[in-house]
Parts: C-alpha cells; sequence; structure tokens
C-alpha cells in the first residue's frame, strides 16, 4: 500500500490532495502541484491525465518543489502506484520493432544501454519479471518510461516519442 500527497504550492503549503492508489484524472482535486509528499511506496506521476505526458518515478520521500522530481513544470494530472514487487527481474531489448532484431537479455540496471547493447535505440521490448524505469539518456537521466510486465512491440507503447534509450533500471525502493 502507497500514500502521496500533492500540494498546490512549495514546501506543502496550500491545498492539498491524499492517494493511495492510481488515479486517472487529478484535475478536480488541485489545479496544479508545486511539491509532493510520499509516505510510503513508489509512484509514477504524470503530466496529462490518463497516464501520458511527462512521466516521472518517485519513491518515499519529500519533494518540496516540483524541480526535485525533475519535473518541467507544476502540471501533475495521473498517478500510479507501482505494486510491490518481490521476484527476479528480466526484460530483453530488441533493435527492431515487433521484437526482431538483435536481442539482449538484462537481469539487472544498465546505467549505460549503448555500452552493453551496442545501439543507441530499443524499438521494441519484452518485460517478463518485475517493474522497470527507461531513461532517455545514460546514467538514469532524462525523460523516465514506466514499464510494466508485457511486451512493447514499439517504443510508443511506452510512450515514447522515439527509440533513444540512454539507461534503464528495476524498480526495487518500496
Amino acid at each position: 500500500m502507497g500514500k502521496i500527497i500533492f500540494y498546490e504550492d512549495r514546501n506543502f503549503q496550500g491545498r492539498s490532495y491524499e492517494c493511495s492508489n492510481d488515479c486517472i484524472d487529478l484535475h478536480s482535486y488541485f489545479s496544479r502541484c508545486n511539491s509532493i509528499r510520499v509516505e510510503s511506496g513508489c509512484f509514477m506521476i504524470y503530466e496529462r491525465p490518463n497516464y501520458m505526458g511527462n512521466q516521472y518515478f518517485i519513491r518515499k520521500g519529500e519533494y518540496p518543489e516540483y524541480q526535485r522530481w525533475m519535473g518541467f513544470s507544476s502540471s501533475v494530472r495521473s498517478c500510479r502506484l507501482i505494486p510491490v514487487y518481490r521476484g527476479s527481474y528480466r526484460l530483453r531489448i530488441y533493435e527492431k520493432t515487433d521484437l526482431g532484431g538483435h536481442v539482449m537479455e538484462f537481469l539487472d540496471d544498465c546505467p549505460c544501454v549503448s555500452d552493453r547493447f551496442h545501439h543507441r535505440h530499443v524499438y521494441s521490448c519484452n518485460v517478463m519479471n518485475g517493474y522497470w524505469i527507461f531513461y532517455e539518456y545514460p546514467n538514469f537521466r532524462g525523460r523516465q518510461y514506466f514499464l510494466k510486465p508485457g511486451e512493447y512491440r514499439r517504443y510508443r507503447d511506452w510512450c515514447a516519442t522515439c527509440a533513444i534509450v540512454g539507461s534503464f533500471r528495476r524498480v526495487t525502493d518500496f
């Protein structure tokens, strides 16, 4: 079970809204979000309703201003609780769409995809076990994308605008 509190103003001020599960549209609860407190669990927050737009992974802790979660603005319109997972992690990435071309399997975090996969682009992937976060740049920086178990036949399936994946990591902090 997770618990997240959204605040309209910086430093946990102003109107607030507490949430402990997925919420497809937060707009009716607050007009902007400038700070967040995560009391338990891990969440993905999204700039637009229906889990769309820029995504941000946040874990237990305090975020007194939106720059602390690497946000581009104070817009938070949906959130998703990441379920606790304690099993093994397994991910396959592919150089072509529809799970084609060169493939490589990972069981662990990868701080630089091009160093290990020898490709800068990941056009499809298969998350077999666990929850993962893809990052646009090496060393877990840039735009973030949440992936749960399943096949992603095109990079758009994980809501990316291009196929560049610089790094990825397992969601293990609960």
